[in-house]
């Protein structure tokens, strides 16, 4: 059994920053891309990025430059630094990896989101 658990989401106003985390635990044999979805009210889920266990970086238009995703393989943890929030930014934030356990099974595993709120 393995389980994403995300943290960090919370209020915060315009321009501000929130560092969101997101830590894997369980029988993990091992974790190759680790990405941040989010989904705003009334919206889709939308990609937001993703960083392969190399540390190689993707972001969507609507981050780039304001947001950083990062990940310590040690601690199958990744990480989303958020700066300079819009109110645009405001969703739920979901952690998303596939992970191979001990067991010799794959998993395309979801936590179960952290809610951050942009206000003005």
């Amino acid at each position: 059994q393995v389980q994403l658990v995300e943290s960090g989401g919370g209020l915060v106003q315009a321009g501000g920053s929130l560092r969101l985390s997101c830590a894997a635990s369980g029988s993990i044999f091992s974790i190759n891309a680790m990405g941040w979805y989010r989904q705003a009210p009334g919206k889709q889920r939308e990609l937001v990025a993703t960083i392969t266990s190399g540390g190689s970086t993707t972001y969507a238009d609507s981050v780039k430059g304001r947001f950083t995703i990062s990940r310590d393989n040690a601690k199958n943890t990744s990480y989303l630094q958020m700066n300079s929030l819009k109110l645009e930014d405001t969703a739920v934030y979901y952690c998303n990896a596939p992970i191979f356990t001990r067991q010799g099974h794959g998993m395309d595993c979801w936590g179960k989101g952290t809610l951050v709120t942009v206000s003005s």
